[in-house]
């Protein structure tokens, strides 16, 4: 399956699974992984290109987006087999059956040296790390990953992230350049020739929020003479919404990545925002506003692509998206203040932490060359291995103007009719958004990085969550990820539920003291435990 070391090395099957199983139980010694992380240490050059004085070859798993790839005929890794002298054998897998297969590989015991772009769980991280069969990288990071050490020494939030509860890096992540501001900070968008049109102002609170949401359904703003305007509209569901309100009521005080926890300031302690005063406040003012039809009355069960469709008529007076110019080709849409609330709070707090998905890369304990497969991904994280991994190559895929790094005629008008992914994918990997490495605005094509969304970026900065107070998603031990694993799902979608009824109107607020003690039962105390052994680990590691 990978490349001429691994063929046929598990023909036993269910037998060879078995063992494997047992073995994975008894974990490694710190004198066995200390030997596994310094094989061919004389082979590698600790600076500069190629990576090894000598040819190596590594077999790699890696996901991709588009089936016709053929990762061990594209550019990208073929220019870097010459730069590095490291040839990867690929086995590749479309996005959409990755999980199943990834979770299969490693079942059998099937897995090659390195695994690329797999997006594993933390859960998953802490325990094949527990169990050997991920290395860790603390030692590996010091000695050969010059860029991560330099990002991980100038932003804190990508090592306390990484690192697994047992004090082990075993992955490393996507990290998003927090200066790239149009990634992460922005508010919805309104249509500012409507305002013009009603002679209003753009809205500064949530009560003239409401105002001009009512004008824009009452007062015919299209001047059609017909009552199909629809004030506010969302097509990934109500969480958009909830993101951008819940400044104004106290929610989100320490970003989103850990999904409804946040911090009590006046205890230290984490909270579930769901059962909180504020929630409850934030859930009456978005139940007014779908009650007076002021919100898309089919945002719990429209699809992205059927609401895109419909927001495409130009009939939505503020959209909960990216930019409207970039995504349904809509003019005169511009970003809304942040809202401020009745007792003058004005922060935007739905946002995330800079570092993405941290299961993008790990390396096995097949691996032969660990020294040298972390250069080789090391590279990445670095400037020039930024601008190849996202721009690709200079007069093929890009070319500098005015100092500035675009893409060709090829890449953006295509004579064959492909898209910008399309077209690209040709010769680049990173279309669907799958890959361990370092995102910067400079190298970056999207429309998160367009003037629209930067204006708009930069008008709510002031107002935003500043980095330094946002959570990075919490790492659990396997016993606390056990424990939480079999409660979450079902907690989740009791909330997920009860915001749907709450705010639609089919469940009374008189139920909402009912609606906590469900949530009481269903095991909450002990799952805010958990979340606050984690929040404890994470203030050790500042």
């Amino acid at each position: 399956m990978f490349g001429k070391k691994y063929g046929r090395k598990y023909l036993a099957g269910i037998v060879a699974g078995a063992l494997f199983s047992s073995l994975l139980l008894s974990g490694c010694s710190d004198e066995e992984t200390s030997k596994k992380v310094e094989k061919n240490l004389d082979n590698v050059n600790k600076t500069g290109m190629p990576i090894v004085k000598e040819k190596v070859e590594i077999d790699a798993f890696g996901a991709k987006f588009f089936a016709s790839q053929d990762w061990d005929d594209l550019m990208l890794w073929n220019k870097y087999e010459e730069m590095t002298n490291i040839d990867v054998n690929w086995e590749t897998v479309q996005i959409q059956s990755l999980e199943e297969k990834r979770n299969l590989m490693l079942a059998s015991g099937d897995y090659p040296d390195m695994i690329f772009a797999a997006a594993f769980s933390r859960s998953d991280i802490a325990k094949y790390g527990k169990q050997g069969v991920f290395l860790p990288l603390n030692d590996l990071i010091d000695e050969y990953a010059p860029n991560l050490k330099k990002l991980m020494e100038k932003y804190p939030v990508i090592e306390q992230g990484i690192t697994m509860a047992d004090g082990n890096i075993y992955s490393l992540p996507a990290f998003y350049d927090p200066e790239f501001i149009g990634l992460s900070t922005g508010t919805s968008w309104i249509k500012s020739e409507w305002l013009d049109k009603l002679g209003l102002e753009e809205p500064k609170t949530l009560d003239e929020f409401y105002n001009v949401l009512k004008a824009f359904k009452e007062q015919d703003p299209n001047g059609n003479g017909k009552a199909d305007e629809i004030p506010w509209g969302g097509g990934y569901g109500i969480d958009p919404l909830i993101n951008e309100l819940g400044g104004a009521f106290g929610i989100n005080s320490r970003g989103t990545s850990n999904k409804h926890i946040d911090l009590d300031i006046e205890t230290d302690e984490v909270r579930f925002e769901p059962t909180s005063d504020d929630y409850k406040e934030l859930l009456q003012y978005l139940n007014k506003l779908y009650k007076d039809g002021l919100i898309n009355q089919d945002i719990f069960t429209t699809e992205p692509h059927e609401f895109n469709a419909a927001a495409g008529s130009g009939n939505y007076g503020v959209l909960s998206s990216i930019d409207p110019k970039t995504l349904l080709g809509l003019d005169g849409y511009v970003g809304i203040p942040v809202l401020a609330g009745e007792d003058g709070k004005q922060l935007l707090t739905g946002v995330g932490s800079r570092l993405g998905n941290i299961g993008m890369f790990v390396m096995t304990d097949k691996n032969e060359n660990p020294a040298a497969t972390l250069r080789w991904m090391d590279h990445f994280y670095g400037d020039e291995g930024s601008k190849m991994f996202f721009m690709g190559f200079e007069g093929v895929t890009f070319e500098e103007k005015d100092g500035e790094f675009v893409y060709t005629e090829e890449i953006t008008n295509n004579p064959d009719g492909l898209n910008l992914d399309q077209a690209i994918s040709k010769y680049l990997t990173w279309p669907g958004g799958y890959y361990p490495g370092f995102v910067q605005k400079k190298y970056f094509q999207g429309a998160e990085a367009k003037d629209a969304q930067t204006a708009n970026s930069e008008k709510a900065l002031p107002h935003t969550l500043s980095q330094d107070k946002i959570w990075p998603a919490f790492n659990f031990t396997i016993e606390e990820q056990d424990q939480i694993s079999t409660m979450s799902t079902d907690i989740d979608t009791f909330v997920e539920e009860s915001t749907a009824a709450f705010i639609t109107g089919d469940k009374s607020f008189s139920e909402w003291d009912q609606y906590v003690e469900t949530l009481e039962k269903m095991g909450l105390k002990d799952y805010l435990k958990i979340y606050q052994a984690a929040y404890e680990r994470y203030k050790e590691q500042k």
